[in-house]
């Protein structure tokens, strides 16, 4: 639990060393009128926590009866409760109840999409599990979801550079149906909303894979670089008008001062957040917590 927490607090550190600094100059010896909650609005904004959800805290935020000589502990807390509300209805555990069980992988270029597939692989290993390196387009890619499948001691279907990525999908399915496999993950190609040929394919794939296993992908996860900040946003939003996405993992927090744009996409575009990425190694990664998220994005 404690390797757990600290994994988060660690992963938010540069976003909670900005809102914290922030905080720290606005209440410092000031009563709180309408400039501090103006400068209490601006800072959550400049966190990318987005308008809907800074304009949400602030206002919960006033509601509150705060005693004069209220500590920056004290104000921490409350507005960790407030953005704990809004992160609360998104924490979800990802269960594995279907045989084979299929979790279709999308997002953009450097979303961490093939390494959360890793990671998930050593977090399930205890089930029988096959990847689809279904990114046909990047050599890199399969190399990449191939050493991950070495360390996982998982089988890894592939097809050539610039194969069909479909087909790839069909026959996987099929051997991992008669190898009998309980997961199969399956990468597919870093693709920007507005790359008209690769939405296609990627609406190509998920008609074949429910020709195999009709009520397949069973998750279909977006994986998000955190450090895009507000672009996350509306990755989540438009991504949404492609595939039935039921899930998201958050990667790359570590990295960036931009954790607060979880919270405005939990305002926003609400969807389950089953795990963040921690770092790079195979046990960098948690299941999400909304109240562990809150206190670790205040540095509580």
């Amino acid at each position: 639990m404690l390797n757990w927490l600290s994994g988060i607090k660690k992963s938010l550190s540069k976003s909670s060393s900005k809102i914290s600094s922030g905080l720290n100059d606005i209440f410092n010896k000031k009563s709180i009128d309408e400039t501090t909650l103006e400068d209490l609005e601006e800072l959550l904004l400049s966190a990318d926590l987005g308008y809907e959800a800074a304009s949400r805290i602030v206002k919960e935020f006033a509601s509150v009866k705060i005693a004069k000589d209220a500590d920056l502990a004290e104000i921490k807390a409350i507005l960790a409760q407030n953005i704990c509300s809004i992160l609360a209805p998104c924490q979800k555990d990802m269960q594995i109840s279907h045989r084979p069980h299929v979790i279709l992988m999308i997002g953009v270029n450097g979303a961490g999409k093939t390494t959360t597939i890793g990671k998930l692989a050593h977090k399930f290993k205890d089930k029988k599990i096959s990847f689809i390196a279904g990114d046909t387009f990047r050599a890199a890619a399969v190399e990449q979801l191939s050493v991950w499948g070495q360390r996982n001691n998982v089988k890894v279907h592939t097809a050539s550079l610039g194969g069909d990525a479909a087909g790839l999908c069909y026959d996987g399915l099929n051997q991992a149906i008669k190898d009998g496999d309980e997961i199969v993950f399956i990468d597919t190609a870093g693709r920007l909303q507005n790359k008209t040929n690769l939405t296609d394919e990627l609406k190509k794939i998920i008609r074949v894979i429910k020709k195999v296993i009709p009520d397949a992908p069973h998750h279909t996860i977006l994986c998000l670089d955190a450090s895009t900040g507000q672009n996350a946003v509306e990755q989540v939003k438009t991504f949404k008008e492609i595939a039935d996405i039921n899930g998201l993992i958050i990667n790359k927090l570590d990295g960036t001062a931009k954790g607060g744009a979880l919270v405005a996409i939990a305002c926003t575009a609400p969807t389950p957040v089953y795990y963040i990425g921690t770092g790079e190694g195979i046990d960098d990664i948690a299941e999400f917590n909304a109240s562990a998220y809150a206190d670790s994005l205040l540095d509580i």
